[in-house]
């Protein structure tokens, strides 16, 4: 009888809090991944003592949401909220008129609005839990306020159940030493959700930036001054065509393929150039990149991504390979279309021309492109904020420059006739 109330028998592995001695526990997931019924066992393990009148770790509790009626509706009297999960004899009592539930231990959870932080200011806790943090409209001032509130027993402790978003007081949550993460994608918890709800979003939303935030609980950011932002490469998904002028893939090759060297960026892209350059069009079509690869092992995938999508041309810096890249690309087909391309310029400087082109909305992207559109968000006018190099984005430049940037100065370019 007792089975169906014992959440560490049932709970998913990031529904479970961590070891240790931490102040944050922030739990991060897609949509029905399970954050809400993890926040609310949480809740339960701390104020509910061995028996119904024993007393738990923690007497006083913050629960903290958007809105009053989101702490009411949701973490509250939700599916998965706190009532739904209490056992009978453990089962708090809701004093709508306080905004307060009441356990039969004595212990208290108080409701809060990230609206009015000021609230949090005089009352004291012992724990916390706060819903959906990264879309509350006054995050900072309320993530504060409640730290301030926290104080009361040996350790006190709080739990964020949140899907990410890039904003500052997540990141800064997640960047201090005593906060712990569990994290985990919508698919997780498929055995609680309807097929084909599953089904349906991961059919519309698959292998975009906005899906890996939603469903796979990534945090996505977006540097400051960054040539490309989310906003910007969500607003590039058009559908792709069935033909193109031309067809490049574009290799950024490592110095080396051991363990630890850079990526080999490898893109795919694909151009309509009909009519005037204000005209052209180009579609992101593949990401076929490689993490410590052997040159043979990158030239190899280098010429398959061509005869995967019957590219016109294989474009490859060769500022640090030299005539060895083209050797390399050679020993696996001799005939391939072959263009070597050397870097003057810096890597900012190089992309800013082919940042204007999503700008001008005609650079379109295919689904499946999440590693290179992270990258992407992290390239800035001042260089890459980010570890390693930049090496998908590099060849992402590489590709546009050849089918639109260059093509299209050299069609603006005026014709001198010699007399």
């Amino acid at each position: 009888m007792a089975l169906p109330w014992l959440f560490e028998f049932w709970a998913l592995p990031h529904q479970l809090p961590p070891e240790g001695a931490w102040k944050s526990w922030v739990i991060m997931g897609g949509r029905g991944a399970g954050k809400t019924r993890a926040g609310a066992e949480w809740v339960r393990a701390q104020v509910e003592g061995a028996r119904p009148l024993d007393p738990g770790r923690a007497r006083r509790v913050a629960l903290v949401g958007e809105t009053i009626d989101q702490v009411r509706e949701v973490m509250i009297f939700g599916a998965s909220g706190i009532m739904a999960c209490s056992p009978p004899d453990r089962m708090p009592v809701w004093e709508a008129s306080r905004k307060r539930l009441l356990w039969p231990n004595g212990a208290v959870a108080e409701v809060y609005s990230a609206f009015s932080p000021e609230a949090l200011r005089g009352p004291q806790f012992d724990a916390a839990w706060a819903d959906e943090l990264a879309k509350w409209s006054k995050a900072e001032e309320a993530w504060d306020m409640l730290q301030f509130a926290l104080r009361l027993g040996e350790h006190p402790q709080q739990v964020v159940t949140t899907t990410p978003k890039n904003v500052p007081v997540l990141k800064a949550i997640l960047q201090n030493p005593s906060t712990v993460v569990t994290q985990a994608p919508t698919e997780a918890n498929k055995a609680y959700l309807a097929a084909s709800f599953i089904e349906e979003v991961r059919a519309r939303y698959a292998g975009t930036r906005i899906g890996r935030q939603e469903l796979d609980g990534v945090l996505l950011e977006d540097t400051e001054g960054a040539l490309w932002t989310t906003a910007m490469i969500e607003a590039s998904r058009a559908p792709v065509p069935k033909a193109f002028s031309r067809v490049v893939v574009a290799v950024d090759p490592p110095v080396t393929g051991h363990e630890g060297s850079d990526e080999c960026g490898i893109v795919v892209v694909g151009a309509l150039t009909e009519g005037p350059p204000s005209d052209w069009r180009a579609w992101v079509l593949e990401d076929a990149s490689l993490s410590a690869a052997s040159p043979d092992a990158w030239a190899r995938a280098a010429v398959a991504a061509m005869g995967r999508h019957g590219a016109d041309r294989l474009v490859a810096e060769v500022n640090q390979g030299g005539a060895l890249v083209e050797s390399v690309v050679r020993q696996v087909d001799a005939t391939v279309p072959y263009r070597a391309v050397h870097a003057a310029r810096g890597k900012a400087a190089r992309a800013e021309p082919v940042a204007a082109l999503y700008e001008q909305g005609r650079v379109h992207h295919a689904r499946g492109l999440g590693v290179l559109e992270d990258q992407m968000c992290r390239m800035t006018v001042r260089g890459f904020d980010g570890k390693g190099s930049p090496d998908r984005v590099d060849a992402l430049v590489w590709a546009l420059t050849e089918l639109i940037v260059e093509p299209a100065a050299k069609w603006r370019r005026p014709q001198v006739r010699s007399l």
